[in-house]
């Protein structure tokens, strides 16, 4: 494999363990972050010296003129794009609805929805076949709380993640003629420091018998499920929202 994939929100969890496992299959990966140059370029570091292709990029990804500059500085710097995992994503506090914190919302719903909608805006531009492009394939990371509400305090996060699945649905009917998959992967209870808002390790220790699977899941097993839908493996699934979740 000689293409490009970007991945945002990339320099920890979920989005770091898809950039090492798409290097390892032989992608050039843009490791996407916001504000953390240092994760990102130790990530990107630690890749190449491994024998594998990255660089990190910075960018605000809920601003679409800086989404455009992000492609277009990952075009001049790696390439041909062949996929992207739409995976920036902010819980946004804890607060009920009846005491929100002002501005949280609408920034969860920048950061979480409009980025992924700005970013596959810029990825189809150059995968799309009717601009001379040869397809590729998108995948968002949603959360199974899309369809379970979240936990207490956190509806404006599990509404953002409907929106994504929404979006999901909807992109993958407007982009399959152009040769260009769309799905979603919806992780449950990942062991990752997203979770540091709940309590940590303590909460995570707490949440896994309450998952059938008896434990939460890692990061490295929601990216197999990411590098697979990304694959020619999955070359007739498109529009699919696979739950990564222990059985929750």
């Amino acid at each position: 494999m000689d293409e490009v994939l970007v991945v945002t929100g990339a320099g920890r969890g979920i989005g770091a363990a898809v950039a090492r496992q798409a290097a390892a299959g032989g992608w050039r990966v843009a490791i996407h972050y916001g504000h953390s140059a240092g994760p990102a370029e130790a990530l990107a570091a630690e890749i190449r010296a491994a024998g594998g292709a990255a660089e990190a990029f910075q960018a605000e990804i809920a601003d679409a003129a800086a989404v455009a500059r992000l492609f277009a500085a990952v075009d001049a710097r790696l390439g041909r794009l062949g996929g992207l995992v739409n995976n920036a994503g902010i819980i946004g506090g804890r607060f009920p609805v009846m005491a929100p914190e002002p501005g949280a919302f609408e920034r969860v719903l920048a950061v979480n929805v409009a980025s992924a909608y700005h970013a596959t805006a810029e990825a189809a531009r150059r995968m799309a076949r009717s601009r001379g492009g040869a397809g590729g394939a998108i995948v968002n990371v949603s959360s199974v709380v899309s369809r379970t509400g979240g936990l207490p305090e956190e509806v404006h996060y599990a509404a953002s993640k409907g929106a994504v699945d929404a979006l999901t649905l909807g992109l993958a009917r407007e982009l399959a003629p152009e040769g260009i998959r769309v799905n979603a992967v919806r992780p449950g209870i990942i062991a990752t420091d997203i979770h540091d808002v709940h309590g940590g390790r303590e909460f995570l220790a707490g949440f896994g018998p309450q998952i059938p699977a008896g434990r939460p899941g890692t990061a490295d097993e929601v990216a197999a499920t990411i590098l697979w839908l990304l694959s020619p493996a999955a070359a007739y699934v498109t529009g699919a929202l696979f739950d990564v979740a222990g059985g929750r």
